[in-house]
């Protein structure tokens, strides 16, 4: 049996409020100075920190002491309407009718609408041995695409992982583009070993540069000798090189099986794992990222395309395109090994 408690934003004040609590679980609610409403999440393992009503960001989450997110210049959360704005999350919804680093050509905004969108509802689903926060975000323009989106994240009795999910139905009478990934922010593990179940010699090395990414002569240097050799990073064993981003692509996944995991493991033990279907995400980007205001090491970011804009995903034939009526569904798990 299911119960749901509506969430509405005058549940949110400037202290915690103790929202629900049994042996396993304890969730509170609390407003950030910012005026960013918040929903933490406990069960006897860690914790997870939810915004429930901008884009259903995923601010924080930390297992057995352990803080999985990127090191960040944010204190806390910034009302946005881009991602950009407010980037110290642990994972965001990209998308969703573009997604990625738009190209000059492209309208619209770094990521998509999804990522900071004033959500129209918010709840909590209680189970036995789950605890799920949810929420809906309609989309419409006149003249335009309509569609119904349903973000959901779920903690379970004793895990140490989160499962994300996402919903989503073209509820206009015309066909909608669709793109999706699943932006996960992990925390840069230094000396850390990278694996997977699909082939190292999978990722290729991204060769289109973003208007964000200013090249330096070292950094040049390094994606020439890494597109002669051909080769991958497997290792976090050159932080200085990471600066501006590097990026990798896996491309069609399903090729390699219907479901991957992805993993990124310390010198200390400390793993990180990522898994999802590739008939949901066959696609597959690696982004790294270290300097002294951001630190970064998204070991795998699940997608519906590459994530270089609307224009090349639709000259790619990577974009997703939804009937009238018709929904997709997608799921992530994620979280400390």
């Amino acid at each position: 049996m299911t119960g749901i408690i509506e969430l509405h934003r005058d549940y949110f004040k400037d202290n915690q409020t103790l929202f629900f609590t049994n042996d396993e679980y304890k969730v509170t609610l609390f407003r950030y100075p910012s005026g960013v409403e918040a929903i933490e999440v406990a069960n006897s393992r860690g914790k997870m920190t939810v915004l429930p009503f901008q884009g259903q960001i995923i601010w924080d989450l930390e297992f057995d002491g352990i803080d999985l997110k990127m090191k960040n210049m944010f204190s806390q959360p910034k009302k946005a309407t881009e991602i950009v704005d407010t980037y110290g999350c642990f994972a965001f919804h990209s998308g969703l009718l573009a997604n990625g680093c738009p190209s000059p050509e492209d309208d619209h905004v770094l990521h998509g609408e999804m990522a900071c969108a004033t959500m129209d509802r918010a709840w909590l689903a209680i189970e036995d041995n789950r605890l799920t926060i949810g929420g809906e975000y309609e989309y419409v323009k006149g003249f335009g695409h309509h569609y119904l989106a349903k973000p959901t994240v779920s903690l379970a009795s004793g895990d140490t992982h989160i499962e994300i999910g996402m919903d989503v139905k073209n509820l206009a009478g015309a066909e909608m583009p669709l793109q999706y990934m699943c932006h996960t922010n992990y925390a840069y593990l230094a000396n850390a070993r990278m694996t997977q179940s699909i082939p190292d010699k999978a990722f290729q090395l991204r060769k289109s540069v973003p208007d964000h990414v200013k090249p330096t002569k070292k950094w040049l240097a390094f994606n020439e000798e890494l597109l002669k050799s051909e080769g991958t990073l497997t290792t976090l064993d050159q932080p200085d090189m990471y600066d501006p981003e590097i990026v990798f692509f896996a491309d069609h996944l399903e090729h390699y099986g219907k479901n991957v995991t992805f993993e990124m493991e310390g010198l200390e033990g400390t793993a990180f794992f990522t898994t999802f279907s590739t008939e949901e995400f066959p696609y597959a980007t690696r982004w790294l990222l270290f300097n002294e205001d951001q630190q970064v090491a998204s070991f795998v970011l699940p997608g519906t395309s590459r994530p270089e804009g609307f224009l090349a995903a639709e000259k790619a034939g990577s974009l997703v395109k939804l009937a009238a009526g018709e929904s997709r569904v997608f799921k992530v798990m994620t979280g400390l090994k």
